[in-house]
């Protein structure tokens, strides 16, 4: 690497850190590992801006790993609806548990044991490691990637088998012998602040004179995208059941998408929404419009969602054991749900507005 040795690149992102880099966040200044591990497995593919509200709440609703562990999981799923990527939640409290069976309920202190918890990885365990304990181990989140390609140049699409083990193995090359706390969030913080996607900061970054993508003049090139494929395009129906000042919600099966969460009862759009209502549910409803449809974009492909708004009589309940709950208008945000409900509970108060006579029936719903 012309311009720096190793030693030079880590004493480089050292010396920003202590000068420029993150120090105020919430879960920093701290060696409690289980604030340091929730904010770890909060901060996997969001960023921090977005988790900094959810980590304050979650921590003041379990304040330590025994609570989130005697916690239920509905609970967990609320207090997590809206950050996303639902597994982190429900590994995050079967992690907890395990923690919780350990002696002294403390957390593994190795990277080999915290990555025996589940959904934590090895870049995510090296974090916790560094952190909670000081030890000396290797990080590669996206943004470390990020820098890592840039400076060094290196070839090929970080998420290649081939090119994540020469990742990996620069980036434990790399390890200062001390300092590894402001090390690993110096990386961290170059990688989120400077050397970002989109119009990095090349001239304020610490490493700017010994980049090899900077020096040959080819930032934008690194690191290397991921082959194009077609993004799978899918489609569903959305039912607004409406009881009064009710809507119904349907608990979404463990295994799949929002697993575990509250979502609006689903059909094709083939399907008759009130043919549907009776036959897969029991209930008799009236139509009452359909609603513009929403995009929501997973990693893997995009779902489509027409949502249908009906309405049933006062006195109408949903079979026992059917996994149904009718829910109180302005209670369903708050409750265990993912992004796509809360959009349509938005694009409801919207049309509310629009439709001063009621002719969607929505003057009643709290509006």
């Amino acid at each position: 690497m012309p311009g720096a040795t190793l030693p030079d690149f880590s004493a480089r992102v050292v010396a920003w850190q202590r000068a420029y880099g993150r120090h105020d966040l919430p879960w920093q200044g701290t060696r409690d590992a289980y604030r340091i591990w929730v904010s770890e497995i909060m901060l996997q593919q969001t960023q921090v801006a977005t988790v900094i509200p959810y980590y304050q709440r979650f921590l003041a609703r379990f304040p330590d790993v025994l609570t989130l562990a005697a916690a239920d999981e509905e609970a967990v799923l609320t207090h997590w609806s809206g950050l996303g990527y639902y597994a982190r939640a429900r590994n995050l409290h079967r992690a907890a548990r395990k923690v919780a069976e350990r002696p002294g309920a403390g957390f593994p202190g190795d990277v080999a044991g915290l990555m025996a918890l589940p959904g934590v990885g090895r870049s995510t365990a090296a974090a916790i490691a560094a952190f909670a304990y000081g030890q000396r181990h290797a990080i590669l989140d996206g943004n470390v990637r990020r820098v890592l390609t840039r400076a060094f140049a290196v070839p090929g699409y970080p998420g290649h088998t081939a090119v994540e083990k020469a990742l990996w193995a620069l980036a434990e090359d790399l390890l200062p012998e001390n300092h590894i706390e402001a090390y690993t969030q110096g990386l961290m913080d170059i990688g989120a602040t400077l050397c970002t996607q989109r119009q990095p900061r090349c001239n304020e970054c610490p490493l700017h004179q010994c980049c090899q993508a900077r020096l040959t003049q080819a930032v934008s090139r690194y690191p290397a995208p991921k082959p194009a494929r077609a993004i799978p395009e899918r489609t569903t129906r959305m039912l607004l059941v409406r009881r009064g000042e009710h809507l119904l919600l349907e608990k979404r099966p463990n295994g799949g998408i929002w697993g575990g969460l509250w979502s609006f009862p689903e059909i094709s759009l083939e399907e008759d929404p009130v043919a549907s209502l009776r036959e897969r549910w029991g209930l008799e409803a009236h139509p009452l419009s359909a609603l513009p449809p929403l995009r929501h974009a997973f990693t893997h492909y995009r779902l489509h969602i027409h949502p249908f708004y009906l309405s049933v009589g006062p006195d109408t309940a949903p079979a026992e054991g059917a996994g149904l709950l009718w829910l109180d208008r302005s209670d369903v945000a708050g409750a265990a749900v993912p992004t796509p409900v809360r959009k349509i509970l938005r694009l409801l108060d919207q049309l509310a507005v629009n439709d001063p006579d009621g002719v969607l029936g929505l003057e009643r719903m709290g509006q």
